[in-house]
């Protein structure tokens, strides 16, 4: 006897799949004049792509890149998605512009995840950069953990917590790489004060001769570029396309994804 098949009731009629569809992931990027941003961001929705093929997977942009978050939404009318910002801590956009974009949006279910950090997969892929920037790869011994340290280097913001993100951030790679690491701010502000070069003269005062610059940004710019300039050592790399961060999207999305629906119109603040 030949199987029935799936595809088809007994009527004859052709099934179809009612189940509800996954809501996109929005990838919510800053923007950046320096082409090389763009590039970055574009590598990582592919490498988030690759982890979860199943998921439709978009960019949108706050400003100064295209596709721009308004038009990434409106190519979602009436679908339901889910926004992750590409940002590192609590800041006016993750609090106020990408929720208000949101709730504009005519998606029949946005929400909005939290921002990235901090997450221990930040330290893990901080780390990574590093090693890949000649920090010491194997362990290091206690005289030379006296010699060594990092700064931890952050756009900034005026927001009390963001602050507190990258300090909790820099709480997390000391712990992963066993020397201390200290947050500085490429655009100071009076919640984020220091300087990515007082926070090198800080540590070269306590005698840590060996002093890395970590890039605390998801892609490349003018802030990035300017932290690792005033390295005296070596620079690490911003963040990118690495697996870690790709993985810590998707988490942030299934976080957002399984929360309770929101009211249609008003935006859902992520966890």
């Amino acid at each position: 006897m030949t199987p029935s098949n799936p595809l088809h009731h007994a009527s004859g009629s052709t099934y179809r799949d009612t189940r509800p569809r996954r809501p996109a992931l929005v990838l919510v990027a800053h923007g950046s004049r320096d082409p090389r941003a763009l590039t970055t961001v574009t590598a990582l929705a592919e490498r988030v792509r690759e982890q979860r093929p199943d998921l439709v997977v978009r960019l949108g942009h706050i400003e100064l890149n295209e596709p721009l978050l308004t038009d990434t939404l409106d190519t979602l009318a009436h679908e339901a998605a889910v926004l992750v910002p590409l940002l590192l801590g609590r800041g006016q956009h993750v609090k106020r512009d990408i929720p208000d974009a949101a709730a504009d949006a005519v998606a029949v279910d946005t929400r909005v995840a939290a921002a990235l950090g901090p997450h221990p997969l930040l330290a893990d892929a901080l780390h990574a950069r590093l090693v890949q920037a000649g920090w010491p790869a194997r362990a290091m011994s206690a005289r030379e953990r006296r010699r060594h340290a990092v700064v931890l280097a952050a756009a900034g913001s005026r927001d009390p917590e963001s602050a507190a993100d990258t300090e909790s951030a820099a709480a997390l790679l000391a712990d992963r790489i066993g020397v201390p690491v200290v947050p500085a701010y490429a655009a100071p502000t009076a919640a984020c004060a220091r300087t990515v070069p007082q926070a090198l003269d800080i540590l070269a005062a306590q005698g840590r001769t060996r002093a890395a610059v970590a890039s605390y940004f998801t892609a490349p710019g003018r802030f990035a570029a300017q932290s690792a300039a005033a390295a005296p050592w070596l620079a690490a790399a911003p963040l990118g396309a690495h697996p870690a961060l790709a993985r810590l999207v998707l988490h942030r999305y299934d976080q957002a994804r399984t929360t309770p629906a929101p009211v249609r119109g008003r935006r859902l603040s992520g966890v």
